[in-house]
C-alpha cells in the first residue's frame, strides 16, 4: 500500500516557527556551495521548496519525490523550469553516471531499505560525485519521531551505512541544542514530557497549534527559498565514532570514491 507522505511534510502555507524555517533554508544554503555548475537530483524534494534556489547555480537539477500530491504541488509553482518525477528512492529511475550531487534532505528515516537506496546513489552518481544527506538526530533529547519513520541513525551508524559503500563521509552538526534562556529550558521540559507521553501531534497541521501556544506567532512557508530568509549558519564538523547529543540535525557529506 501507498504511503502519502503529505501529512508528515512541510508544504507552502504551513506555519512555521522561526527556528523551523532557518532550519530548512540552512539545509538548501548548504547544500548550494557543493551544486555549483553540477547536474543534481534532490530524491524525497516534497513540494520543491529548494529547488529553484538550487537551480540558481547548478548546471541541471531534477527533483523527485514518492508521494504524487507533492509532486503535483511542485509542478504548479515551477510550472516546468525545474524537472519533476514521482520515484522510489530504493529504485532511482536513472541511468549510471548520471548526476553529480544527489541530495536526501530529512526523508532516509522513511526508508524501508537505506542501503539500497545508497547502492543506487553508486550507480547513478559519477566517480568523485556526492551524496548529501540532513536527518533529524535522534540522540537529541527533545528527539520525537515521525509516524511513517521506520529508523532513524545516530552519527556513527550513518556513518558506517556510507563508508561500507565506499563513501569517504564528512559528518557535521546543525540546530544546537543548548538552552540559552529560562524560557527555551521551559518549552524543552514540557516539550520531553510531551515526547514521552506521546501527546505531540503526528501532522504538521496539528503541530502548528502546539507550536503556535509555545512560541506564539508563526511564519507562513513560502513556495520557494531565497536568500535573506533566514541567516545562514554554517554546520559544525563533528566527531564522527561517537553519537552526538549537541546538535538537533546531523548532515553527512559523502564523497563517492
Amino acid at each position: 500500500m501507498s504511503v502519502d507522505y503529505t501529512t508528515v511534510t512541510e508544504v507552502p502555507g504551513n506555519r512555521v516557527t522561526r527556528e523551523q524555517l532557518t532550519r530548512m533554508c540552512n539545509r538548501y544554503y548548504f547544500a548550494s556551495k557543493f551544486c555549483e555548475n553540477k547536474e543534481v537530483l534532490e530524491v524525497a524534494c516534497g513540494a520543491g521548496q529548494g529547488l529553484g534556489y538550487l537551480a540558481k547555480k547548478a548546471r541541471r537539477v531534477v527533483g523527485g519525490d514518492y508521494t504524487e500530491n507533492l509532486i503535483k504541488v511542485a509542478q504548479k509553482h515551477y510550472k516546468g523550469r525545474v524537472p519533476l518525477i514521482r520515484l522510489d528512492a530504493h529504485r532511482l529511475p536513472f541511468r549510471e553516471d548520471s548526476f553529480d550531487v544527489v541530495i536526501l534532505y530529512e526523508a532516509i528515516y522513511y526508508l524501508a531499505r537505506p542501503e539500497e537506496f545508497i547502492k543506487e546513489c553508486c550507480r547513478i552518481l559519477r566517480r568523485g560525485g556526492l551524496v548529501l544527506i540532513c536527518t533529524a538526530n535522534k540522540d537529541w533529547m527533545g528527539f520525537n519521531p515521525s509516524p511513517f519513520s521506520v529508523r532513524y541513525f545516530s552519527a556513527p551508524e550513518l556513518r558506517s551505512l556510507l563508508v561500507q559503500h565506499n563513501f569517504d563521509v564528512q559528518l557535521l552538526g546543525d540546530c544546537p541544542a543548548y538552552l540559552s534562556s529560562i524560557k527555551d529550558k521551559l518549552i524543552t521540559m514540557i516539550r520531553r514530557m510531551a515526547v514521552a507521553l506521546r501527546l505531540i501531534p503526528k501532522t504538521m497541521r496539528g503541530k502548528e497549534i502546539f507550536k503556535r501556544l509555545f512560541y506564539g506567532q508563526l511564519l507562513a512557508l513560502e513556495e520557494e527559498i531565497e536568500d535573506g530568509m533566514a541567516e545562514y549558519s554554517e554546520p559544525v564538523p563533528i566527531d564522527n565514532e561517537l553519537p552526538n547529543r549537541d546538535y538537533k540535525v546531523l548532515f553527512a557529506v559523502a564523497r563517492f570514491q
